[in-house]
């Protein structure tokens, strides 16, 4: 028993360390799909410390340096989804139309298995969503997907921007109209949320900018404003810190939301879903937003009724920054199909197909400086398949984040769940409870009405 608590130890130790590492790597002979730089043929990419350091033709191999053969196979920039809940447990605060305060951050859970599937679709970093209940829900966090950490802030994207769920139309209005019997119950009522908060969030802030002015005045004795980190994080939406990710369907609501917006000298707007987002392209390109979309997901419900398999495209044809997302922790293990779907409806070219699942995603959460194409300088999070990603024959073999391996088709394990060995064999002792009695039971009475 010592023995195995003491290997289980060491064991847990090196996973930790281990999420927390930046690898070197060279990458040989293959077809580099850089989405900026063109297609490179038997191209070599030599990553240090978990950054691309170089790329060229038959680069000299560092010493102790692990080497991969990529001849005869496709190397692209790490997939990119900017729409997903993986890695989290529950993902909606439904308790009040504004949950500003609430960060999908603080319950981050490396131990997911959703997130090595992720890896094994060639997806190496996800947008961790608040969920859509909320007219303003909570703020979300972007994740690396360092699979085999067992510390939540191993998973976090450092120093990405802060980014906030936002909701239109029915969930905002059933959760909280319907349900409750508070505001919203119409569409006109979710805009009114908007509208409302913001103009509180503006007080709050002219109230702490007095405070802050006066307080360096010689003999002040005042008190500082009432902290609220609501008022606050609405605060931040307005200063243009914090980037508005928004669930949305209907083209009547997508473009109250930039109206709003725009009389709130809000610019940082990214639509989620905008299934008709068609219809107010020229509108979304004019003012800035981008667009994160399904490749041809809708009909599921009403207010969704209306879409088409061309949106991607008509919206990147009119110059909005759009990409493709899964909200799926299934869908997001096959990006890449989803990416090709827009060249038979639309005929996008391979790197605009491409860019919706890396570059352009990247843009939209605020990391393309760092992520989201081959190049010098930027970070290590590479995909490599097995046939030509857009091809309906690719295979993800190996995906690395921040120059690590962590998926590998050929020398993983069968079972890749962390704290989970399939075969252990454990003793399972069945004990009858007095369900009466029991308070672990309460409330379940139901289950035991035959």
């Amino acid at each position: 028993m010592t023995k195995n608590i003491v290997t289980t130890f060491l064991l847990l130790l090196t996973i930790q360390v281990y999420g927390q590492q930046k690898g070197s790597v060279l990458i040989k002979n293959g077809t580099l799909l850089t989405i900026t730089d063109g297609v490179k043929e038997k191209t070599d990419i030599l990553v240090k410390e978990g950054k691309i350091s170089k790329i060229g033709v038959d680069l000299k191999v560092p010493s102790g340096i692990k080497v991969i053969d990529a001849t005869d196979m496709h190397v692209m920039p790490g997939i990119i989804d900017a729409h997903s809940h993986i890695g989290l447990d529950a993902i909606n605060e439904a308790t009040s139309p504004v949950t500003a305060e609430v960060f999908t951050g603080d319950a981050v859970n490396p131990l997911d298995v959703s997130i090595y599937r992720a890896l094994a679709g060639g997806v190496t970093i996800s947008h961790a969503m608040h969920g859509s209940a909320n007219a303003i829900g909570g703020q979300s966090e972007t994740i690396k997907h360092r699979y085999g950490t067992i510390d939540p802030d191993e998973m976090k994207m450092s120093n990405a921007p802060r980014t906030i769920k936002f909701a239109l139309g029915e969930n905002p209005t059933r959760v909280h109209g319907s349900g409750n019997g508070i505001l919203p119950r119409t569409r006109m009522g979710v805009e009114e949320v908007f509208r409302s908060s913001f103009s509180q969030a503006r007080q709050y802030m002219k109230k702490w900018d007095k405070y802050n002015a006066e307080k360096k005045q010689k003999g002040f004795k005042g008190m500082s404003p009432r902290y609220d980190l609501r008022l606050e994080t609405l605060a931040d939406i307005l200063k243009g810190e914090i980037i508005i990710h928004c669930h949305s369907y209907r083209a009547d609501e997508i473009y109250m939301l930039m109206n709003v917006s725009r009389d709130f000298g809000i610019k940082r707007l990214v639509f989620q879903h905008v299934n008709e987002g068609f219809k107010v392209a020229p509108e979304l390109a004019e003012f800035g937003a981008m667009a994160s979309v399904f490749s041809d997901w809708w009909a599921y419900k009403f207010e969704v009724y209306y879409s088409t398999a061309y949106n991607a495209t008509i919206l990147a044809r009119n110059g909005v920054v759009t990409s493709i997302n899964s909200d799926s922790g299934e869908l997001i293990r096959h990006l890449y199909h989803e990416a090709a779907k827009t060249q038979k409806y639309g005929g996008l070219s391979d790197v605009e197909a491409l860019s919706m699942i890396t570059l352009n995603p990247a843009k939209q959460l605020g990391i393309d400086d760092r992520v989201g194409s081959l190049e010098v300088g930027k970070e290590a999070d590479i995909a490599i398949f097995k046939n030509h990603p857009l091809s309906i024959y690719a295979i993800p073999m190996i995906t690395l984040v921040d120059g690590i391996i962590e998926f590998d088709l050929e020398n993983d394990a069968d079972d890749m769940r962390i704290y989970v060995d399939p075969e252990e064999k454990i003793e399972v002792t069945l004990a009858v409870s007095d369900h009466e009695t029991d308070r672990c039971m309460q409330d379940t009475d139901f289950l035991f009405k035959q």
